[in-house]
């Protein structure tokens, strides 16, 4: 039995929820994409959001046109202000992505993903550098100096990969960064710009992207990279399987930065890890598993020690990379399928957010914490194969002797997300894995995304109460323990209560 401290060792980061991962934003102009987002926020409370495509061509900012023989550009905002408006709205800021290229201001025809976003250099780089100026100059006249001034600007998406930035041309990325770092300090320079937002396997481009801005004086608040630890997608119709690393990896890469950065001008930045997820692709069905949040607990327990923030890509499934998903279940990134419901590692962060400000411990199995009311919440989780080679043990013990301050008993309040709770995925196979469900079945499926809840009393001596937990395949669970105040009359007599068996 482990003996949790009665006084912590420090905050509890909470890195975790300071940003999450959108698809391209333009998506945020539909219902079910603010319905997703607003009970997200109500439940977890997220404080950034980042996604691909502000600046592609379905925002439509940039558009060109001809008067009088002339060429000239006007910038438009229409969709930019709804957008950020029902982002404001739900308590949630942009961490504003500056991508990709609008096609009439691109050098060439290469695009990424289903809605084809444009992926070359600017053929007019001061053309780009108005583009930039005019956007942040008209979300500082709408929103104000003082709120912009709280966001991050990231210069584009993954340039070390062909796929996302043509040729992987770092020269070209970094001219492209120097000039939009240099705009983004015109308009304010207050206003924190950062990069260069690489994908896992390029860590070779923090070193030369440091010597790059000592070398011309160019202006970094902040270093951006992503993680993942799948391996190669093997394709299916409509789907992939991949191999996992360890969740270890995950963490090993958040710290990638700081350790490569050392000595360098660089050394001292934030790091935002500003997307990290097991699989990269957004159908994989791992994504929609217990398995999957038993895998990423200890790196949403400890990422804060390695990185300033990690954000989950994505929040929701409303993402339409590989193109619309062809079923409500279909191994997206998000949090919450199509018509929210909730995916185990919804409340893995749901989880999270319940807990305590105040460490107490950490273990390869649990997490700590307090509240300032005397309030201790257990967040603890079934160590599980990466490799998912084995199906790991049916159960997993965890005891815990835990700090009850001025109370002789304590309430207990334990909930459980496994294989059969909190686990609305069962439920659809076992309905015949509908890809459009109904209104009832849709019922049933929020029904059974909620997870299993248990109340008891335990004693309370010297202090202390002992928690002895068995958890489930896959498991994941919070215990929040309360001290008991006895507030029944006393001349209350429970025995004497019909159907309790008392003579």
């Amino acid at each position: 039995m482990f003996r949790v401290p009665a006084e912590p060792s420090g905050p509890l980061s909470d890195a975790w929820r300071h940003c999450v991962g959108t698809g391209r934003i333009e998506l945020a102009l539909r219902r079910d994409y603010q319905d997703s987002l607003r009970l997200l926020q109500r439940e977890i409370g997220f404080r950034y959001i980042r996604g691909h495509g502000l600046l592609s061509d379905g925002m439509g900012v940039y558009r060109p046109y001809e008067w009088q023989g002339t060429r000239r550009i006007r910038h438009s905002f229409t969709y930019v202000d709804q957008v950020v408006d029902a982002y404001l709205e739900l308590g949630i800021r942009p961490f504003l992505e500056l991508g990709f290229m609008p096609t009439e201001l691109a050098s060439g025809e290469q695009t990424v993903f289903w809605w084809h976003g444009n992926v070359t250099p600017p053929r007019d780089i001061g053309e780009w550098a108005d583009l930039v100026r005019a956007t942040l100059t008209h979300l500082i006249g709408r929103y104000g100096l003082d709120e912009v001034r709280t966001w991050s600007v990231e210069v584009w998406n993954e340039p070390n990969l062909p796929d996302f930035w043509q040729g992987a041309d770092e020269k070209a990325y970094h001219r492209l960064y120097e000039v939009t770092a240099g705009v983004v300090k015109e308009v304010d320079a207050s206003l924190q710009v950062g990069g260069p937002a690489i994908s896992p396997g390029a860590d070779a481009w923090l070193d030369r992207f440091a010597e790059f801005a000592e070398q011309r004086d160019v202006p970094v608040d902040f270093v951006s990279k992503h993680a993942y630890t799948s391996g190669p997608a093997q394709h299916v119709p409509f789907g992939v399987h991949q191999t996992l690393e360890p969740a270890q990896h995950l963490l090993d890469q958040f710290a990638t930065p700081r350790e490569r950065l050392k000595g360098t001008r660089l050394a001292e930045l934030p790091v935002h890890i500003t997307e990290f997820n097991s699989s990269y692709r957004p159908d994989n069905p791992v994504h929609d598993t217990a398995f999957h949040a038993a895998y990423l607990a200890p790196v949403l327990a400890r990422g804060g020690d390695h990185a300033d923030s990690f954000s989950y890509w994505t929040f929701s499934d409303m993402f339409e990379e590989a193109g619309p998903p062809t079923a409500l279940f279909h191994g997206g990134f998000g949090l919450l399928t199509h018509r929210q419901v909730k995916k185990p590692t919804y409340h893995l962060y749901a989880f999270m957010a319940r807990m305590g400000p105040d460490l107490l411990t950490r273990g390869a199995d649990h997490l700590v914490t307090r509240h300032p009311d005397g309030r201790v919440t257990v967040l603890a989780w079934a160590p599980v194969d990466a490799s998912g080679q084995t199906p790991g043990p049916s159960r997993h013990r965890l005891r815990l002797s835990v700090p009850v301050r001025g109370a002789r008993e304590a309430f207990v309040r334990r909930s459980v997300v496994d294989e059969e709770h909190g686990n609305a995925r069962t439920a659809w196979q076992r309905m015949g894995s509908p890809r459009s469900p109904g209104p009832h079945q849709l019922d049933v499926l929020h029904e059974a995304a909620e997870p299993g809840r248990q109340h008891l009393r335990l004693p309370v001596e010297d202090d202390r109460t002992v928690l002895d937990l068995t958890l489930a395949r896959h498991e994941i669970t919070l215990v929040e323990v309360t001290p008991v105040v006895e507030e029944a009359p006393e001349w209350w007599d429970e025995r004497r209560l019909l159907g309790t068996g008392a003579q």
